[in-house]
């Protein structure tokens, strides 16, 4: 098994390169943004470090496939969190789809009682949930992106931003 150093170090630049490629599609203007992609970034990464650990052999290709069907069904139901019907076309819910992603990823990975990986992807994802959306509009003033509240019509933007 990795140790914990190795673990961490791994979860939180993905977490953290996922949070910044998010924050530069914030910054154009892109419905997506820092928590969004981090968290992605770090479920991923918790799969990749959990089949690559000594401690886990998934020697079936059932498992895999069971593991594959889960990850494919749950992106179908984080759709389903994104798609809204109204008057004015706008994309919400995407962080609200990555945690269920995310929320998927741990259960994958307690199932297989990788209980160290499952805490500090745990970490890392309240710390992302908690202070994420403050960086990324600090960020976002810091550094001069599209005004998204200048493109949406006047009903949307007064209730733009809210948490996801």
């Amino acid at each position: 098994m990795l140790d914990w150093t190795e673990i961490i170090l791994r979860l939180g630049i993905a977490a953290l390169a996922g949070g910044l490629i998010g924050l530069n599609r914030d910054l154009h203007g892109k419905p997506i943004g820092l928590k969004t992609l981090g968290l992605v970034s770090l479920a991923t990464a918790m799969l990749l470090v959990m089949v690559h650990s000594d401690d886990v052999k998934i020697v079936s290709d059932a498992g895999s496939r069971v593991i594959q069907g889960i990850l494919t069904g749950i992106g179908f139901l984080g759709a389903g969190v994104i798609v809204h019907a109204g008057r004015h076309f706008r994309v919400r819910g995407l962080t609200s789809a990555a945690c269920t992603w995310l929320a998927a990823c741990i259960g994958i990975v307690c199932g297989l009682g990788q209980w160290r990986l499952v805490a500090v992807a745990l970490v890392i994802t309240f710390a992302i949930l908690t202070i994420g959306g403050r960086m990324e509009r600090w960020l976002h003033q810091k550094l001069g992106g599209e005004d998204e509240a200048a493109k949406q019509p006047p009903s949307a933007a007064s209730s733009d931003k809210q948490p996801t």
